[in-house]
């Protein structure tokens, strides 16, 4: 049964990487750099602390600690502890699929990149109040577009985004709940 998901994801991966082109090659290798993205975190905290004030330092605190622990987490237990190779890593497929900037580390399992993304955008979502809701839309398609752009590189299957996706979202879900009992806790935190 594992080595029948495997191959699925195997083919699913080198369907997904043979679609590329010039054109995209590099706005996938800049939408995948985490430094490129600086600028959108100053301007996510900007708002957040002018918004809602000490609640909004609260939120960025919340969403660094959920990211930070998403990405200890993916690179610290699991690419070690499952030891999958990167696609551009395997043999069988290096010669084969496309690589498009460089390989990155030996394992993939599971995509950081899509835990670290996917652990904001979903604890914005979740803490965000209802009129926010064209900009939890974005949120979530940036967070899958960055994870699509892993694939595209040829650096991880889609499994390590999925698996990293879901490590994202429950580390997300955890802090949301850390912060909403803060907020009960401490009068403090709800002006």
């Amino acid at each position: 049964m594992l080595e029948t998901i495997r191959n699925i994801d195997r083919e699913i991966f080198v369907y997904l990487n043979s679609h590329h082109t010039e054109f995209w090659d590099p706005i996938m290798v800049l939408v995948s750099e985490r430094f490129f993205w600086v600028p959108a975190y100053l301007a996510l905290t900007i708002y957040l602390i002018y918004t809602f004030g000490r609640r909004g330092y609260m939120k960025l605190l919340m969403a660094v600690l959920a990211v930070g622990a998403a990405d200890f987490i993916s690179s610290r237990f699991f690419k070690p502890g499952f030891a999958r190779l990167r696609p551009c890593h395997d043999p069988e497929l290096s010669e084969v699929i496309n690589i498009v900037s460089g390989c990155g580390g030996k394992f993939g399992f599971i995509s950081s990149h899509a835990a670290t993304t996917f652990a904001l955008a979903t604890f914005m979502v979740l803490v965000l109040p209802p009129r926010y809701l064209w900009f939890k839309i974005i949120l979530i398609t940036w967070a899958a577009v960055i994870s699509y752009s892993r694939v595209y590189l040829g650096v991880h299957y889609p499994g390590d985004i999925l698996a990293g996706a879901l490590l994202g979202i429950t580390m997300a879900w955890l802090f949301e709940k850390l912060y909403q009992k803060i907020l009960q806790r401490y009068a403090y935190f709800r002006r």
